[in-house]
C-alpha cells in the first residue's frame, strides 16, 4: 500500500476526484462545503481544479466540532470557529468534502449541522483517503484513495508545504 505523501500524489488524487465529481455531479450545479479543517483544504483545491462557474455559490464550511458524538471523551478545541454556509441549502444539491474517511462520525456531525440548515435535494460525500475502520455505515461518493491501516495507524493532512499526508502510529486522529 503506498499513501499518496506528497503535494504531487495528492494533486493527482484530486484531478482524478474532480474528474468524478464532474461525471456525478456535472449538470446539477452543487454547493460546496469543506468539513473544517483538511475538508476545508481539499475543496479549495477542488474548487480550482473545476472552475469557479463549475459551483453555484462560493464554498462554505462546516465546524462539526458541537455536533461530535465523542467531544465529552475527546475534549472540545479552545477555538472553535463557527460553520459558514453562504448560501441556503434547501433544495440544493451539495458536495461535502472531508479529508479522512475513517469512523463516519465527522460525517455523521456533518450531515446533522446541514440538516439544520435546511433540507438539501442530495448530498454527495468526496473524501481523499478512505481508510478502514468505519463504525458508522456511511461511505463516500467519490474517493481519491482507499487505503488499509491497522487500528493503531492514523493518517493526518498537512497545509504547511502544500498538502502532505502523514503516517503516524498511535496517536493521531483521523475521521
Amino acid at each position: 500500500m503506498t499513501i499518496p505523501s506528497t503535494p504531487a500524489d495528492i494533486h493527482s488524487l484530486l484531478e482524478s476526484m474532480a474528474d468524478n465529481i464532474r461525471q456525478q455531479l456535472g449538470d446539477k450545479q452543487p454547493l460546496l462545503i469543506g468539513i473544517h479543517t483538511g475538508g476545508v483544504w481539499i475543496a479549495k483545491e477542488l474548487a480550482n481544479i473545476l472552475g469557479a462557474d463549475f459551483f453555484d455559490a462560493p464554498l462554505g464550511s462546516l465546524n462539526i466540532a458541537y455536533y461530535r458524538d465523542d467531544f465529552t471523551r475527546i475534549g472540545m478545541h479552545p477555538q472553535v470557529t463557527p460553520s459558514d454556509l453562504p448560501f441556503g441549502v434547501d433544495d440544493r444539491h451539495l458536495l461535502l468534502v472531508d479529508d479522512v474517511l475513517h469512523s463516519g462520525r465527522t460525517v455523521r456531525a456533518a450531515l446533522n449541522e446541514i440538516f439544520d440548515y435546511g433540507r438539501p435535494a442530495s448530498v454527495t460525500l468526496a473524501a481523499l483517503i478512505e481508510r478502514t475502520g468505519r463504525e458508522l455505515p456511511i461511505q463516500a461518493d467519490i474517493i481519491g484513495q482507499s487505503i488499509n491501516l491497522t487500528e493503531d495507524q492514523h493518517i493526518k493532512l498537512t497545509n504547511d508545504d502544500g498538502l502532505q499526508i502523514e503516517l503516524k502510529s498511535n496517536g493521531g486522529l483521523d475521521d
